[in-house]
């Protein structure tokens, strides 16, 4: 079996209302899709983590050079999986990230990412197994947490409350809301009002999206430790490792991160480092399947859960694949429009926890029909 071809689709919506975080403000969602065909007639579906049309104090960022980006490097990595066997993950991986010509991190490793995702998904195919199964079947389901909770133009507490309980009527005994987008006062105020409407019984998490400075996080995680918080994700930047081990030793509070993390290399600094109790490798940005796989195992030898970020189509299979697989983001209607509408299938939550399909490779197929007119590379 040899690859015959590799390309790219990209897709992007309008939000009904933008979403803001603790850094940008979010107007537009959208699908970065690899597909990868062989001589056998098998192809493989693979996901990038999209780099979304943000709105920030820097100034708009292009959504043409993002999607003329993109494809531009698929282009040129593609000269390293055409006429190869998609079972050689480990090789084509290792070809990929060697070359100089393209940088080592960003959209890069985003495109390996999903061409690697693509090539796991023939795998499964041609065994005729599930990826999770392939990958190590560990458990046939995983806990599920509701992510949202983020600012919106004329959004204000009881809007957010309703949220939070219309989460959690969909039967998960977890939600995640978002912090660092208004002042500290008021992030304690939303905590607040959030844990008195969802009970005790509800694991609440925040996402600050790297918004504070390493002290200003210490203030907000101390003042909201009495409403029981499940982890305090992401509260620095990313590459501020020390910032993250001070918040550690300041607050009960575990902290979580690991979305904007590129490699075994960046998580094995991370790890090392005891920089959060909770790691968060995203697949569609990382590194795809072979280096989520690696990062799993360093975290494991660490005694570290891991909780990915990112869709829950491609991550439902990685987290029940492996032994210290701990919950799985989800994301549905309230923050997407297309929700419910990509795929010809959707996950389903039942009694907190969802399954991965029993079908080969990841199980998934887009509904062309319904993303058509949202194509624009």
């Amino acid at each position: 079996m040899k690859v015959t071809d590799v390309r790219m689709e990209v897709y992007r919506w309008p939000r009904h209302i933008p979403i803001r975080n603790g850094r940008y403000t979010y107007p537009t969602n959208g699908l970065d899709v690899i597909k990868i065909d062989t001589d056998e007639g098998i192809s493989g579906i693979g996901f990038c983590g999209s780099v979304q049309e943000t709105l920030s104090n820097l100034g708009d960022v292009s959504l043409n050079a993002v999607r003329d980006v993109g494809p531009s490097i698929l282009q040129h990595l593609k000269q390293y999986v055409l006429g190869q066997d998609p079972f050689d993950t480990e090789r084509i991986w290792d070809e990929m990230w060697q070359p100089k010509l393209v940088g080592r991190r960003g959209i890069t490793t985003r495109i390996i990412s999903g061409i690697d995702i693509g090539l796991w998904d023939i795998r499964g195919k041609v065994a005729g197994r599930p990826l999770y199964k392939m990958l190590g079947g560990f458990s046939d389901k995983i806990p599920v947490y509701i992510a949202g909770g983020y600012y919106e133009e004329g959004k204000g507490l009881e809007d957010l409350v309703n949220e939070m309980q219309a989460a959690v009527a969909t039967g998960t005994n977890a939600v995640k809301m978002k912090v660092g987008g208004a002042s500290i006062v008021e992030d304690v105020e939303r905590v607040k009002v959030v844990r008195g409407a969802i009970g005790p019984d509800v694991r609440l998490m925040v996402d600050a999206n790297c918004a504070y400075r390493f002290y200003e996080a210490i203030e907000l995680a101390r003042k909201i430790e009495r409403y029981d918080i499940f982890w305090f994700e992401e509260p620095v930047n990313p590459d501020d490792y020390e910032g993250h081990r001070l918040i550690s030793r300041a607050t009960s509070i575990p902290i979580a991160t690991g979305e904007n993390e590129y490699t075994r290399y960046g998580f094995r600094d991370l790890i090392q480092n005891r920089c959060a109790a909770i790691i968060q490798p995203d697949a569609m940005i990382m590194g795809g399947v072979t280096e989520f796989m690696k990062v799993a195992a360093i975290a494991q030898a660490h005694d570290l859960p891991i909780a990915p970020h990112g869709i829950q189509e491609v991550h439902v299979h990685l987290v029940t694949a492996i032994s210290n697989g701990l919950t799985l983001e989800f994301y549905g209607g309230a923050t997407d429009p297309m929700w419910g509408q990509m795929f010809k299938d959707e996950l389903q939550i039942k009694d907190g926890f969802v399954s991965p399909p029993d079908l080969p490779g990841l199980g998934i197929e887009l509904n062309d029909e319904a993303l058509k007119p949202y194509r624009v590379a």
